[in-house]
């Protein structure tokens, strides 16, 4: 079992915010959302459904560059405050 940790980017315009992955760009990882947690929430979504999708694909995830992704051996939990 591999833990990969993505780097998300959140930014607010005038209506909105804005959430996307840069390491996962190319294949559509990027959402929005009313409230900065929705989109977050949103965003986390996304990034499953991506690399599930590579998975069920047989595709390479993304692994770099290594500040945008981190790739860990075995579960671990991840805590944002």
């Amino acid at each position: 079992m591999k833990t990969y940790d993505f780097k998300v980017i959140v930014e607010a315009d005038e209506e909105r915010w804005h959430a996307y992955c840069p390491a996962l760009k190319k294949q559509g990882a990027s959402t929005w959302g009313f409230t900065e947690k929705e989109a977050l929430k949103n965003i986390k979504e996304v990034v499953q459904m991506v690399v599930e999708e590579l998975v069920e694909e047989g595709e390479k995830i993304p692994d770099e560059p290594k500040d945008e992704v981190q790739v860990f051996q075995g579960p671990r939990v991840a805590i944002t405050v």
